[in-house]
């Protein structure tokens, strides 16, 4: 049997590798403390394009927010990995944080953060890619983002 690695995987499930955030003048895409690494939060850019603006779901329907958070995920994956040089090294994902660019009186915050969830299943099986998770309305994102996602991985010893 063929052993694919997650990098590989991740590749094959649309997200290329060669992308990932790159540090402001105050922040950094990913810190490691040990082995614990804390992903920024991550919104929908595919390459340099935001692929998901505006309120759900009245500007953007759950579908495509739910894969805007499929991508904000994928986006910290791929900053973790450029801070630690490969996706194999992450031993488990331990919490994730989304944030949902809501309508007033929305309440499926949700479904729209199992986008995020079901990748990170996907991508590392269900023992490691099951996590904690909180999923929050808030009245908006930076650059009008529709979805934001964070998250905590435990590297491998």
């Amino acid at each position: 049997m063929i052993s694919v690695s997650l990098d590989q995987k991740l590749e094959g499930m649309g997200y290329p590798l060669d992308y990932h955030g790159k540090p402001g003048p105050l922040v950094i895409p990913a810190v490691i403390d040990g082995r614990i690494v804390y992903c920024s939060g991550a919104v929908p850019f595919d390459g340099d394009r935001l692929m998901c603006t505006g309120k759900v779901p009245s500007q953007t329907c759950l579908a495509d927010a739910q894969r805007a958070a499929a991508l904000c995920a994928a986006n910290c994956l791929r900053n973790a990995r450029a801070a630690v040089g490969a996706l194999n090294r992450i031993e488990r994902v331990l919490r994730v944080t989304g944030y949902v660019n809501s309508d007033p009186g929305f309440t499926e915050q949700h479904l729209v953060i199992n986008g995020a969830s079901q990748l990170l299943v996907d991508l590392f099986g269900p023992e490691k890619g099951i996590h904690a998770r909180t999923a929050i309305g808030t009245a908006n994102l930076p650059l009008g983002s529709s979805v934001e996602i964070e998250m905590i991985l435990r590297l491998r010893e």
